[in-house]
């Protein structure tokens, strides 16, 4: 029999072993170990992030480009996130060349569901925010800040990401190009 005291200490050590995970992929994205990157992947990954825009008091409905109807700043799978990793990878790419310095931070991870249950998660379901730093060459900065939603899946024993919705706060995109990954 589950008490609420061993479901409270279950529900703390997933939020943990979550958080870990997140600040391991951060960590190998800033130490650009992409092959390292994709194996955290499902095969069925989705991998999307809409476009934001200035809407009107009452309209917040079309603040975001719409799934599959709009254009977005990407919509991948993992072919497509494979094929970036590998571009980048030849040392031809002249969007890192030189390379970038990158730093992701990620923080106010909220657990939102764990099916079947906290105490034997094979799915999380989850929200946290991000920032992004990235200084190429003398002069390029960027700075990108916004919130995540992952649904993360267990397999073979392991978390990987099986969903991941990009949601930046700025509704116009400074960067010169997006090869780096969120």
């Amino acid at each position: 029999m589950t008490t609420a005291g061993t479901r409270n200490v279950a529900q703390v050590l997933l939020k943990h072993e979550i958080e870990e995970f997140l600040y391991h992929e951060a960590e190998l994205l800033d130490e650009r170990r992409f092959a390292e990157w994709l194996e955290l992947l499902t095969d069925d990954i989705r991998y999307w992030m809409p476009m934001r825009r200035n809407v009107k008091f009452g309209e917040l409905e079309r603040e975001f480009t719409r799934e599959g109807q709009d254009i977005n700043w990407f919509d991948e799978g993992k072919a497509t996130l494979e094929r970036r990793v590998s571009q980048i990878l030849t040392g031809v790419h002249w969007a890192e060349e030189p390379l970038s310095r990158i730093c992701h931070m990620v923080s106010n991870v909220q657990l939102l569901e764990a099916s079947p249950s906290a105490e034997e998660a094979a799915e999380v379901a989850l929200k946290c925010r991000f920032y992004i730093y990235r200084n190429r060459v003398e002069t390029e900065t960027d700075h990108l800040i916004g919130k995540r939603e992952d649904t993360l899946r267990k397999e073979n024993g392991g978390w990987k990401i099986a969903q991941r919705k990009i949601i930046l706060d700025q509704n116009v995109l400074l960067a010169k190009n997006l090869t780096f990954f969120f």
